[in-house]
């Protein structure tokens, strides 16, 4: 046992030691050594894969704060009782980019949904209540005990005209608002209820859904429970047809993704059906009922396609309000126009002389389809379907565009 244990520290720390080699003669240290590092390398991986995984990933987190509340009777929806009596909405598959936007593939009622809700950077599974307790303070605050239905239709008329203008439709969408916070269908809406859809509102994403719910290119919003909710799951979430393990990312040069995302792409006439329907979704949302709206980040990544080939957006947190650039914009300091970016992409001029942003958004203009087409590499592909849709007018296209 001693001898045994005397080799195994030889193998794993002394690779090179020449006491091995005159132990095992027939065997190359060098592979020995390869082995050893290999084994260092891949626990290394898996060390640096768990930590980043446990970082990123917390909807346990988010499940145990949502159903706290529940509990308590401070929160309500469509989707509560499911997921924290019923377990009827199950998390599977973390796909958060962010620690404090939680993403996840889930079942609910036997069908394949996304699931996303916000976890505060500081708080841990293992806080203490009384954190739980000031979450719900900051979160769910408004509206106060006492706040008739009136004043809260006034609340949100309010809140929608700061965030998306002073539009005529808005009073439909208040409509809209309030008979989806009427989770039991009793013609009123209860305080719970009342903080839980306030809560959803004030997440950017959520807002546009409500907006843009009319339009064919968004996700379905299928339930809430306070501020976590739960859309239909897009089939191809994103604008190619696979995605490279980051590593492969890392390794291969740009022409070789460029091959591999043609490769596994959809055929040219689905293809061309998808560049459409991104065509029609930048002219709805920059005539849209509600205001317009800018997509000021152009990323493969960030839109998708479902089974009939349609295009949809699958992150709408890339996509601003005109008000909430304009709010961005406003008395901000700038030296260049690059100064006055919101996103990536949404660019407004600088006034040299005032030192100060003007209002007007310059770029998206409306000419490319997505800001930035033109000079990212990311959407060569789709660059190469709107030429072949301008340049091949006899392009067979299934569906409703085989005959336009």
């Amino acid at each position: 046992m001693r001898k045994l244990r005397r080799f195994v520290h030889l193998v794993l720390f002394c690779p090179l030691s020449k006491g091995l080699q005159s132990r095992l003669p027939g065997i190359k240290v060098k592979y020995l050594f390869l082995a050893w590092l290999g084994i260092f390398v891949g626990s290394w991986v898996m060390y640096v894969h768990y930590s980043s995984y446990s970082e990123l990933c917390r909807g346990h987190v988010c499940r145990v704060i949502i159903c706290d509340q529940y509990k308590k009777g401070i929160i309500s929806g469509s989707a509560c009782k499911d997921l924290c009596e019923d377990h009827a909405l199950v998390f599977q598959q973390c796909l958060s980019s962010s620690p404090t936007h939680q993403v996840y593939r889930g079942i609910w009622r036997d069908h394949e949904v996304i699931i996303k809700c916000g976890v505060e950077e500081s708080f841990k599974v293992e806080s203490n209540p009384e954190t739980v307790s000031q979450r719900e303070l900051v979160l769910f605050d408004k509206p106060t005990r006492g706040t008739s239905m009136d004043e809260f239709k006034e609340m949100l008329l309010a809140f929608l005209k700061a965030n998306l203008g002073d539009q005529t439709s808005l009073s439909s969408l208040v409509g809209q608002i309030l008979t989806m916070a009427d989770v039991n269908e009793d013609g009123k809406v209860s305080l719970a209820e009342a903080k839980s859809i306030w809560a959803l509102l004030q997440l950017n994403e959520f807002l546009l859904m409500l907006s843009l719910h009319e339009k064919e290119h968004t996700a379905r919003l299928l339930g809430h429970c306070g501020d976590l909710y739960v859309t239909e799951k897009i089939p191809h979430d994103t604008l190619y047809g696979t995605q490279m393990p980051s590593f492969l990312q890392t390794f291969l040069p740009s022409p070789m993704h460029r091959v591999i995302h043609q490769w596994f792409s959809p055929a040219w006439p689905r293809r061309a059906k998808i560049a459409i329907g991104l065509l029609e979704f930048v002219e709805e949302i920059f005539h849209g009922t509600y205001g317009s709206f800018f997509i000021c980040e152009a990323n493969f990544k960030n839109v998708g396609y479902n089974e009939k080939y349609d295009f949809k957006v699958v992150d709408l947190r890339k996509v601003a309000t005109e008000m909430t650039i304009k709010g961005f914009l406003k008395g901000r300091h700038c030296e260049q126009n690059s100064d006055c970016t919101f996103g990536k992409d949404c660019t407004a001029s600088c006034d040299k002389l005032m030192k100060q942003c003007k209002n007007d958004v310059i770029q998206p203009n409306g000419s490319p389809p997505f800001p930035g087409v033109e000079q990212s590499q990311d959407f060569a592909l789709e660059k190469n379907i709107q030429h072949q849709i301008f340049l091949n007018g006899d392009i067979d296209v299934p569906g409703r565009w085989a005959k336009s």
